[in-house]
């Protein structure tokens, strides 16, 4: 096998089908995506309120202000958002959870002073997570537990997988524009020349 050798640089989320021959060559070169690991904890959070709150759940005002981050809101949709999370106690203090856990994700270009301060941080929001009552908390618990690491590397290193995610979307575009390709070499070339 050669192609293994060539993985000098971090690999983004590498997909499932090649993660157990990369861990084998190079455990050091993955890092987590940021971008999959806060969906994932958005994922799991929403999850949650589903379960506590059926009904606003399905209001998608309510769901546009919960999924953002804090910083992202204007003044009158923190107002909302507090009137809603007062009414239930419990989806306040998730809600606070996740978005300390968002924050400690977003962190960039750390030294690494700077991560060994927040790595027991992380550590401790881990180990909340897995002790939460709730299913759904646990489970995310358990998974980012998995990727500790990763994650753990993610602050010291800017690395991001958009420009991959940005062609993917583009080619996504490309064949739903032309209703699907019978000739994969004029998909091949339509792809070449607009995103080459």
């Amino acid at each position: 096998m050669l192609w293994p050798a060539i993985f000098d640089a971090s690999i983004l989320d590498p997909p499932t089908s090649c993660r157990h021959v990369i861990f084998a060559r190079r455990k050091e070169c993955i890092v987590a995506d940021r971008f999959h690991d806060i969906r994932l904890i958005n994922h799991h959070f929403l999850a949650c309120w589903r379960e506590i709150d059926p009904v606003a759940s399905k209001n998608r005002g309510l769901l546009s202000l919960l999924r953002r981050h804090r910083h992202h809101l204007k003044p009158e949709q923190k107002t909302k958002l507090r009137a809603y999370l007062d009414a239930f106690p419990a989806l306040r203090v998730i809600y606070a959870f996740k978005q300390h856990l968002c924050y400690l994700l977003l962190k960039k270009h750390q030294t690494r002073r700077q991560c060994m301060r927040l790595i027991p941080r992380l550590l401790a929001a881990l180990d909340q997570l897995r002790q939460a009552g709730l299913p759904q908390m646990i489970q995310l618990g358990e998974t980012l537990n998995s990727w500790k690491e990763k994650i753990a590397t993610m602050g010291r290193f800017a690395r991001n997988n958009g420009i991959t995610e940005g062609f993917h979307n583009k080619m996504e575009t490309i064949t739903r524009q032309a209703y699907g390709f019978r000739n994969f070499e004029n998909y091949r070339l339509r792809v070449k020349v607009l995103c080459g």
